[in-house]
């Protein structure tokens, strides 16, 4: 693997993010395969659209947060909720992103969105666990 200087700025972006150990584990375990994916993510997705001007880092986990829910991607959205607390959001606000995509994505997606973010707020204490 080559390290060009977006892949490395993508690499710091995308691990105070998403955890050191959770990029580290994730670039250890890509064989020649998924090494590939490794390397377009951290280098385009990023090094590239997350260190551009004009959005903040909470901004951008509020877009993909939305974005996630509208897609019913709640595996990827687990990932993204974490981040996105690592990145300032309020549990409040993360509540309200998801209200607001349900109205326009509808009660399914919405209800996955829920379910996976719940699981990750319980997770990291940032909401009791339910009865």
């Amino acid at each position: 693997m080559s390290e060009s200087e977006q892949f490395k700025k993508g690499l710091e972006v995308r691990r105070k993010v998403l955890g050191k150990d959770y990029v580290d584990g994730s670039i250890a375990k890509a064989d020649d395969f998924m090494m590939a994916f490794q390397e377009i993510t951290t280098e385009w997705c990023w090094g590239y659209a997350w260190t551009r001007p004009g959005l903040s880092h909470k901004t951008r986990s509020m877009l993909n947060l939305a974005m996630l829910t509208a897609l019913g991607k709640p595996n990827e959205l687990k990932l993204h909720v974490k981040g996105a607390l690592a990145n300032g959001l309020t549990v409040d606000e993360i509540k309200e992103i998801l209200l607001h995509a349900t109205v326009y994505c509808g009660i399914p997606a919405g209800l996955d969105a829920f379910k996976a973010a719940h699981e990750v707020l319980k997770a990291e204490g940032a909401v009791p666990a339910s009865k």
